[in-house]
């Protein structure tokens, strides 16, 4: 069976290109820190480099790839749909840090994930049908000067290529062929066009018989094509813990738009008690928020649901995130112990509040929605966990959500 290493630069864009190969029969993880790392088919790492500088978040993938997990494994290297972090550095790095072990290593590029809006056309990525840079999100949180993929590697030292849409589209085998093209001209990496699942799906099938030669490097579509193009796989289910019969916790971290409108769409629905957090308040420090913390805790004990939400700060520094994610998280720590499940959107959020329950991975059984994986927890507090990145998402996601938890809850009470 074929092993598969995905190294991420947060929680949430592991998981749910990791899940794609749960869905397809096998045993997925995302881990973070050397205790998580598990003997899976399929194993996520979370870098935790979202937010480091080009040369810091570049470092940590080279380190992470010096010791791969067992030979042979096929590298996937996930990067943003919408371009955010420091992908350029860190592709950078992980060629020459396989180049330098002696594997020839050419980067099948694609982060288009039609599924939630995500296209490139031209090597530029666009979001539901319009330029990237005219979007909310693109003006909330960028690294790049545009969205032109080429330009943006080509940025950090690395030579490109082009397969665009049209050629890809032209007759079978186009992409095979641009593939072979790019290897032996010795570029670095070959950038695809993609609008379609379809379009994704024949870049999977030209590339994966050159598994040995290309690394391949995109958001949960092309995961999900690439797991779509294997052999099923028949991993046994873990072990699940028995349910709590308590509330649970529902966590939005993250500021981006789709999340704020699901956080008010499955408050609408009723049953979910709102709590709010000021910036200001998990500044404060745990002396100013005690009762807040146990006043959350003290709902999920009682049965009831909650819903803790970053507030939004008017000229906030987005450069704050990680350290307000790990305030959220000591302060939600209460209430992460007492809850029967957990839903967390925001990959720093997750991963913060997962850590402080003592959990090291997760093991991904099911997808509820494109991009939205749920797991169980692994070490420490051992519990049905959803994760979703802040981006996208429709405005019935956390609804929907809670009420996936709920029900694999109840069924695991019946069992």
């Amino acid at each position: 069976m074929q092993r598969w290493l995905i190294l991420a630069d947060d929680l949430t864009g592991a998981a749910d290109c990791a899940v794609s190969f749960a869905r397809r029969g096998h045993a997925a993880a995302v881990a973070w820190g050397p205790a998580g790392i598990a003997e899976e088919t399929v194993l996520a790492i979370d870098a935790d480099s979202r937010r480091l500088p080009p040369a810091q978040a570049a470092a940590r993938h080279a380190a992470l790839l010096a010791a791969p997990p067992g030979p042979g494994a096929a590298l996937y290297k996930k990067m943003d749909s919408t371009l955010r972090g420091q992908p350029a550095a860190e592709l950078a790095a992980s060629l020459a840090t396989l180049r330098a072990a002696g594997r020839p290593a050419l980067a099948v590029v694609s982060p288009a994930f039609p599924a939630t809006g995500r296209t490139m056309e031209d090597g530029r990525v666009r979001l539901q049908g319009a330029p990237l840079e005219a979007s909310p999100l693109w003006r909330r949180d960028h690294t790049y000067p545009d969205a032109d993929l080429r330009a943006v590697l080509e940025g950090a030292g690395m030579t490109t290529a082009l397969l665009p849409l049209a050629a890809l589209r032209a007759e079978p085998g186009a992409a095979a062929r641009a593939v072979r093209a790019a290897l032996e001209a010795g570029q670095d990496a070959l950038v695809c066009d993609a609008a379609t699942e379809a379009d994704l799906a024949a870049i999977a099938h030209a590339t994966l018989p050159l598994a040995g030669s290309v690394i391949w490097v995109g958001s949960g579509g092309l995961a999900a094509a690439l797991a779509g193009a294997l052999p099923m796989g028949h991993a046994p289910p873990p072990s699940r813990p028995p349910p709590r019969r308590t509330g649970l916790l529902l966590v939005v971290g993250s500021m981006a738009e789709a999340s704020r409108v699901a956080a008010a769409e499955a408050l609408a629905g009723g049953g979910l008690r709102r709590f709010g957090l000021a910036p200001a308040l998990l500044r404060a420090g745990p002396g100013e928020w005690a009762g807040t913390a146990g006043a959350i805790a003290a709902t999920i004990a009682a049965g009831e649901d909650a819903l803790a939400i970053i507030e939004e700060e008017p000229g906030a520094d987005l450069r704050q995130g990680a350290a307000l994610a790990e305030a959220l998280a000591a302060l939600l720590r209460p209430a992460g112990l007492a809850a029967g499940g957990l839903f967390a959107t925001g990959g720093e959020t997750a991963r913060a509040l997962l850590a402080q329950l003592g959990v090291h991975s997760i093991r991904l059984l099911e997808e509820i929605a494109p991009g939205v994986p749920l797991g169980l927890a692994q070490g420490g507090r051992a519990m049905p966990v959803i994760t979703k990145a802040g981006g996208f998402g429709g405005a019935q996601t956390i609804g929907h959500a809670r009420q996936r938890l709920r029900a694999w809850l109840q069924q695991e009470a019946q069992a």
